[in-house]
């Protein structure tokens, strides 16, 4: 069983990680500081050493020069993401974003132990060409690239995945928000001859646009006010390895031709330097933005566009999956169950019928939290339709469903009865103008098959006006 170390001085975040790590079966030992860390343990017999960056005292950067050898994974909030690429500098093995998330720690403990055994099992250097190969054995590539999905469009993309990855080519990554873009990213690097070296990821909707420029770049002491050492930029941490862009259609003009001068020349220039210097790294990109439209309206440089668009990778959004869903939220809630000690759980066939129907707006990312909500409330072994907390829109349901729903208001609505060619929102919208006056918002759901949430969100598309308080006289 790996011995993991946590360094950690707010107690809160100490106890969860560590109860995360037990429960997939790992001995887990913890420490406030450094110093403590030093008075309690003997810190190279750790196989990884999860620590804060900030801590009392000395900083988790200590503990890489007192591991001697042992991997040190460094946590640190996004506000500190320039100091922890400077701790992979110094010998870090990764870093990881607070607040993180639990199957991304949990990913990246797995990665780091499996690769601090294979150093062990093969002592000697193996070549660089040959690495990628190492990661992704031809027998085992699904499972490898880590995405669960069989449908015609995934099985596809796995296969543009394991073509282009042996290759140093731009990538650009398209699919809608929570589609799992950052996983592709991940399967690109994981499958590469950069394997071993970072993968450095960026949101750049989520860096102000007055810092972006230093963030990517770097800059020199003096460069702007506040700028009282000169730091490395995150394509410059990315050095040897992959950068991943995401959201790359809200980076700032300014900010594109500097990155442009990295795809065209292969250096860069930190903000303030006169100096420039040569970078050897491979750019994957993603967005769910239409760049080619930005392109053409400026807001995005049209040579950057043609410069990013070398591979491009499109990622189905996950209503057009057909039965991944159901494959996808079985493997979370097994994921969910083990990280919360549950057993036994399955889904009951409403919940079934409503994982499949729904529309899944939020994509991969809204159903993991569908199922992380309804396994913490739960009371039966059964998961019904109503812990998912999603509502069933009546474009999402097939039309038996849609028809048996609505069957009750057919008899007392001959005149306007839809005709075949009457589209599901008109006769929604037919049928609410119709009965609003004498039913209360409840009986009209009901009678509907749909939720009140739903039905207040369909008026808001629609424009249909609530009924007025007074105008039914019923309760």
């Amino acid at each position: 069983m790996p011995h993991i170390l946590i360094v950690e001085d707010e107690t809160i975040i100490r106890s969860a990680l560590r109860r995360l790590l037990e429960r997939n079966q790992y001995q887990v030992s913890e420490a406030g500081s450094v110093q403590e860390a030093q008075e309690r343990y003997s810190i190279p017999g750790f196989d990884l050493i999860i620590s804060d960056l900030r801590l009392p005292g000395a900083p988790g950067t200590e503990l890489i020069k007192l591991a001697q050898g042992t991997p040190v994974l460094i946590m640190t909030s996004y506000a500190s993401l320039r100091s922890a690429v400077d701790s992979m500098k110094m010998g870090a093995v990764d870093y990881i974003a607070k607040p993180f998330d639990h199957d991304e720690m949990l990913q990246a403990v797995a990665r780091i132990l499996k690769e601090r055994q294979e150093a062990k099992s093969s002592p000697g250097e193996r070549p660089a060409a040959s690495r990628g190969g190492d990661k992704a054995p031809a027998a085992n590539a699904d499972g490898e690239i880590g995405i669960i999905g069989s449908c015609p469009a995934m099985l596809e993309l796995y296969s543009k995945i394991r073509k282009v990855s042996p290759t140093d080519s731009t990538v650009l990554i398209q699919g809608e928000s929570g589609t799992g873009k950052e996983l592709v990213a991940r399967a690109l690097h994981n499958l590469s001859r950069r394997a071993k070296a970072p993968l450095i990821s960026v949101n750049c909707a989520a860096i102000p646009e007055t810092l972006i420029e230093s963030e990517l770049f770097g800059h020199e002491k003096g460069a702007f006010t506040g700028a009282t050492a000169g730091r490395a930029g995150l394509v410059e941490a990315a050095d040897g390895g992959t950068l991943f862009l995401d959201e790359i259609g809200e980076l700032p003009l300014e900010a594109q031709a500097r990155l442009l001068r990295v795809l065209q020349e292969g250096e860069i220039r930190r903000v303030g330097s006169v100096q420039s210097q040569k970078v050897d790294v491979r750019l994957i990109a993603a967005t769910h933005r239409d760049l080619k439209t930005l392109a053409k309206t400026g807001q995005f440089r049209e040579d950057l566009y043609y410069r990013l668009h070398v591979i491009s990778l499109k990622l189905p959004a996950l209503r057009e999956r057909g039965n991944d869903v159901l494959e996808i939220a079985r493997a979370f809630l097994a994921r969910q169950c083990a990280q919360m000690g549950r057993e036994n759980l399955r889904f009951a066939t409403d919940a079934e019928q409503a994982i499949r129907h729904y529309n899944w707006p939020g994509n991969v990312r809204e159903l993991e939290n569908a199922i992380e909500r309804a396994v913490i409330l739960c009371e039966s072994p059964d998961i019904s339709a109503d812990l998912l907390g999603i509502d069933i829109e009546l474009d999402d349901l097939e039309d038996d469903d849609f028809n048996e729903a609505a069957a009750p208001s057919q008899g007392n609505n001959t005149a306007h009865e839809p005709t075949e060619d009457l589209s599901l929102e008109d006769y929604f919208q037919h049928f609410v103008l119709e009965h609003q006056d004498h039913m209360t918002e409840t009986e009209l759901a009901r009678k509907l098959g749909i939720s009140r949430k739903c039905l207040w969100e369909r008026r808001q598309r629609l424009g249909i006006p609530r009924r007025k308080s007074g105008a039914a006289a019923g309760p």
